[in-house]
Formats: C-alpha cells, structure tokens, sequence
C-alpha cells in the first residue's frame, strides 16, 4: 500500500513546482515588462509625444425638436403650420428630463400665442418680436434649465374657404 503512495505524492510534488515555475516566470516577465514600459517612456522627447484633443463634456450640444409639427388654428379659421426647435445642453440631463415631461405644456404655449392672429396678422408679424414672446414664455414655464434661441420651421398658413 505504501507503494501506490509515493508515486502519488510524487506526481502532486511534480505539479506543485510546475505550477510554481510558471507563476514565477508570468512575474518575472511582468515586472520585466513594467520595468521596461516605464523607462522607454520617459526616454521619449516630449516633442514626439502625440496629445489627443480633449472633447470636454459641456460642448454636447442637441437640438430640441420634440415639440413637432403644430398645427393651429387661427382666428379667421385658417389653419398655421409651423415647427419649433431650440438647442441645448445633452448633458444637463435634469433640463432634458424638463424638456420631456413639459412638451405638451411648451405646445399649448406656442399654440395659445398664435391662436388669436389671422392669416392677414401673421404676414405682417414680425418673426423676431414673436420668438422672443414664446421664449420668454417658455422659459417662464421651465424651472430647471433656459433656452437661449428659438428656431421656427416649416411655418405656412392654409386659408380657409
């Protein structure tokens, strides 16, 4: 019985330092690497150093086009078609979530100036004068964020017969 035991707790042994060399050899070559990596580096001239431009976060700009189409009718029955769409900051995800939950509330807004104006009043309006108005609307409105420009689309006036 003896017999079959030595073998055994020879082969466990052969596979003990096996296992030991290799890892031994994995640290070796390792460190040797880190070692190497460290140094080849600071050797290089600054000057050949490549520097990547950074993209900061807060340059992410979006445009805010959630609003759609709006279709609004005038006072003479006419009907106005007309898009709306503003930037702003991706990033500021508490102003988006804002966007979001208001777009319904932004489109009645922009809906309710327009709603009073004929077909006539509205080729005469001045465009400017109209965008500041909604915006200061809108920002009255939004409570965590302001949106610094509007931008119509898309604006036609169906006569009614």
């Amino acid at each position: 019985m003896k017999i079959t035991e030595l073998p055994e707790k020879k082969a466990h042994r052969i596979i003990y330092i096996t296992l030991l060399s290799i890892a031994g050899l994995l640290i070796i070559v390792l460190i040797t690497g880190t070692i190497f990596g460290l140094m080849q580096r600071s050797t290089e001239p600054a000057s050949q150093v490549r520097s990547e431009p950074v993209q900061r976060q807060g340059d992410d700009i979006r445009i805010f086009s959630g609003l759609g189409r709006l279709r609004i009718t005038l006072a003479d029955s006419s009907i106005m078609i007309l898009s709306i769409s503003f930037p702003y900051l991706a990033n500021d995800i508490a102003f988006t979530e804002e966007l979001a939950v208001k777009v319904n509330d932004l489109k009645i807004i922009a809906s309710e100036y327009f709603i009073s104006l004929g077909a006539q009043a509205l080729i005469r309006l001045d465009e400017e004068a109209a965008k500041k108005e909604i915006l200061r609307r809108f920002n009255d409105n939004l409570r965590l964020g302001r949106i610094e420009v509007l931008y119509f689309h898309d604006l036609m006036i169906i006569d009614a017969l």
